[in-house]
């Protein structure tokens, strides 16, 4: 098969090539070019015919965002990973960024003292990601985590009264939770928990973003934090999300535990979390998303009676966190995005009762919202 043709666009020579050399070792991967700005890049996209760019997101002349637009304007479905620094700036162009149709980011490593170390970071942040976003070119899907029980497919389910909806998400994510999240109802009669991969900074932008469009109140999680219907909290960067019964409240856990699926914060804890709380209230959604996160988490969901619904492959960027649910037959729908907001509040609605909702998820009034 041939290798994935990649073209780098950075400003800074030194960046071009330390991403040529962490890319080089992978007899899949190929860099046919390099650009310095936009305006290079954008008259050898033609001539090299690139698989995928990675691009610089803060350059002089026509900056990130400028050659995005065009980008996108002529070449719609060119996977873009944008590359940018781990700053409060950084994060909001690279939201920026994704809004207008970037792929997927990573962040530039920072003040590692060492190439080697900066080289392994690229190749662990950035290799993946191209492969995910170039399947045509990549090797088959890695199978769904093992189950340690046979749970299959089962919509005929009765779906019990939902008393939290928790949500997991990773690449194309930010986007998919800007549709879906402001299409939820300010009444919504449960609490909602999120965890998107991202680092910190970008997590807490994140929710700032979509509390401006959403009708419920999103807020990055905080330890403590105790849940209320209504509203939403955003895992944050490097710390894994967790919820856990206070009395008669239910409150946020976070922890700095060992990374899972290589990931902090991770769906699977929070997942495993919900299922232990809630039991069978739970009601988990899987967006859009590389890699197998969730699936453990949706097995443990499952086997406490709760339910699991995915992002349909046609509407998501990547789909390996929900296809490696849908794999291991533990999902009870698939959705397209544009629906997944509708079925939410059906099966919430339809079935919530109020003797079963603790104190915690009951409807809160909202100031402003």
């Amino acid at each position: 098969m041939p290798p994935i043709r990649i073209l780098v666009v950075d400003d800074s020579a030194v960046i071009r090539k330390v991403l040529c050399e962490g890319l080089a070792p992978d007899s899949a991967l190929e860099v046919v070019g390099t650009a310095a700005n936009g305006q290079i890049a954008l008259a050898k996209i033609p001539q090299l015919n690139p698989d995928i760019l990675t691009l610089d997101v803060e350059m002089p002349g026509m900056n990130g965002l400028e050659t995005l637009a065009e980008v996108r304007k002529h070449y719609p479905k060119l996977p873009v990973i944008m590359f940018s620094t781990l700053t409060e700036r950084g994060a909001a162009t690279t939201l920026d960024a994704l809004a207008l149709g970037a792929s997927d980011y990573v962040t530039k490593p920072s003040n590692t003292g060492s190439l080697d170390v900066t080289l392994a970071q690229i190749r662990d942040q950035l290799v993946p990601k191209i492969k995910a976003l170039c399947p045509h070119r990549s090797l088959p899907p890695l199978s769904p985590p093992a189950m340690t029980k046979g749970i299959g497919p089962s919509a005929s389910r009765e779906q019990a009264s939902v008393n939290l909806l928790a949500i997991g998400a990773s690449t194309g994510g930010p986007n998919a939770l800007a549709e879906l999240v402001p299409s939820l109802p300010a009444d919504l009669a449960v609490p909602v928990v999120i965890v998107q991969h991202m680092p910190p900074v970008f997590t807490r932008l994140l929710a700032a973003r979509l509390n401006e469009k959403a009708k419920l109140t999103i807020r990055e999680g905080a330890h403590g934090e105790k849940l209320k219907a209504g509203e939403a909290w955003i895992a944050p960067g490097d710390h894994h999300m967790t919820v856990e019964r206070q009395g008669m409240d239910v409150k946020l856990a976070l922890n700095q535990e060992v990374p899972e699926n290589s990931c902090r914060p991770a769906v699977d804890p929070l997942f495993r979390s919900a299922a232990k709380v809630y039991g069978r209230n739970v009601l988990a959604v899987v967006l859009t998303g590389m890699g197998s996160d969730g699936t453990i988490g949706a097995q443990h969901v499952r086997e406490r009676g709760g339910h699991v619904i995915v992002q349909d492959e046609g509407s998501s960027v990547v789909w390996g966190m929900p296809g490696s649910i849908v794999a291991a037959g533990l999902a009870d729908g698939v959705y397209p995005l544009n629906e997944l907001a509708h079925e939410i509040v059906r099966r919430v609605g339809k079935h919530r009762t109020e003797i079963n909702v603790p104190v915690a998820t009951r409807p809160a009034l909202f100031g402003g919202k």
